[in-house]
């Protein structure tokens, strides 16, 4: 049987993964939402604990056309919250994970996580 592709990973495992990369680097992280355990799309909404918020995506960047992590919403967490809870009217296949990181540090710029 011929392999149609690299095998691409389930959102759970990779909601895992993050996870276990920000526990190692000492960030708080939680799932918020659970989504689609095979084909959810995966939000990460970075708060800094100040009252301020971002949400980022998984898109294609329009210039190189790569896959690339896009912000969504950003601005007062109130403000962010109800874009997420618009996103997930819309999707209820969607995972969303909070981290809390006064610094803003997400690590989806890194190796593995950024590409």
């Amino acid at each position: 049987m011929a392999a149609s592709g690299p095998a691409r990973l389930t959102a759970e495992f990779w909601v895992r993964a993050y996870l276990a990369r920000l526990r190692l680097a000492a960030i708080p992280a939680y799932v918020i939402a659970r989504g689609d355990a095979t084909a959810g799309a995966v939000v990460v909404k970075i708060s800094t604990l100040d009252g301020r918020a971002q949400v980022f995506q998984r898109s294609f960047d329009p210039g190189s056309g790569a896959r690339a992590w896009m912000v969504l919403a950003e601005g007062a967490e109130a403000v962010v919250d109800g874009a997420l809870d618009r996103q997930r009217a819309r999707d209820p296949d969607l995972w969303v994970i909070e981290v809390e990181d006064r610094a803003g540090r997400t690590l989806l710029d890194e190796p593995g996580l950024a590409d």
